[in-house]
């Protein structure tokens, strides 16, 4: 069977679509699977064994751009997939499939998402994870999904990681902790830098190797707190987003924000501290039994903004670095 699958544009979310590709291989026989997605988490359905191919969709993030979708419509159409899976909810995310005439095209009801898709599923409230609603979409409408659920599994590759050592300067004589502090959807989900650095500190003084892992937006962050915990080696913006896959891997612990590397380490079966605020781990928690969830149960929280609505985000704030510490 051939298998289109229009990812998701979020790294953290195309990590976790890896459950549904699992769940699509388990229940056919040697599927052919194409994931088609922005550049932006493309490159993670690559590090997927199970996937083909992946193809990025190179287009502006919240426009149409119909005539790069047209273009990569007919691209699709040619190759005669049987089915799709549209796993984004916006409307603009189903018109690939539908233009490229895939006999079935399945997902969620969405941005009313009439006749662009023909198997149109209004989501269930029970399946509060976002892995189930990935992998529901497997299955016949209403139908229980088996357990346990398959967790994400990426590929490292070896050869770039040591490329990686060589060209970055990494040490490779102890233990290494690596923080990631950024969040691309938006402060309310990032730690203090503050606490970032008090901690890298007390890693330091631990004689733990400590490596910030970002991409450039998290470059300005990831100085204040290089400044302030000396010693720590800043990779922020210095990295691809495979490259940042590859550097992951060679993590004892990896300490994060509710962000896209929080899921990439999980994927890697590494030691995780995932620092939840403005984000709720009962939709989207580390698919691990490394990982350790730390958060404030405030009254406000969780409020899933990008910004904090009340301007003091007490939610990380308060959650303070000696409470990571003691889990470590």
């Amino acid at each position: 069977m051939k298998i289109l699958i229009v990812g998701p544009a979020w790294v953290g979310d195309m990590v976790m679509a890896h459950t549904l590709v699992q769940t699509l291989v388990a229940r056919h026989e040697d599927p052919e699977i194409v994931m088609l997605a922005p550049p932006a988490s493309q490159p993670i359905a690559a590090r997927m064994p199970e996937v083909a191919e992946s193809i990025p969709l190179d287009v502006r993030h919240g426009r149409l751009d119909w005539g790069v979708r047209r273009r990569m419509a007919k691209e699709m159409k040619s190759r005669r997939f049987e089915v799709a899976f549209v796993l984004p909810n916006s409307f603009k995310s189903a018109l690939i499939p539908f233009w490229a005439r895939v006999p079935r095209r399945v997902g969620w009801h969405g941005e009313s998402r009439y006749g662009i898709l023909n198997d149109r599923r209004m989501a269930p409230e029970r399946h509060a994870l976002m892995i189930e609603r990935y992998m529901a979409l497997a299955w016949p409408p209403a139908a229980d999904l088996p357990r346990p659920y398959p967790r994400p599994r990426l590929l490292v590759d070896e050869v770039n990681r040591e490329t990686l050592r060589d060209r970055l300067k990494l040490a490779s004589d102890g233990p290494v902790t690596i923080l990631c502090p950024g969040s691309e959807y938006g402060p309310a989900k990032r730690w203090p830098p503050r606490h970032y650095a008090t901690l890298a500190r007390a890693l330091l003084d631990s004689g733990q190797h400590v490596w910030l892992v970002g991409s450039p937006r998290d470059a300005v962050v990831c100085a204040e707190i290089q400044a302030q915990a000396s010693g720590v080696v800043d990779l922020s913006g210095r990295t691809s987003l495979l490259d940042a896959v590859d550097v992951l891997s060679l993590a004892e612990v990896v300490v994060s924000n509710d962000s896209g590397l929080m899921h990439v380490a999980c994927a890697l079966d590494r030691r995780v501290v995932a620092l939840f605020g403005s984000t709720s781990p009962d939709y989207t928690p580390p698919l691990s039994d490394r990982a350790t969830v730390l958060k404030k149960d405030l009254e406000c929280s969780p409020c899933f903004q990008r910004q904090c609505p009340l301007g003091h985000t007490d939610c990380l704030v308060t959650l303070e670095p000696e409470q990571v510490i003691a889990v470590l």
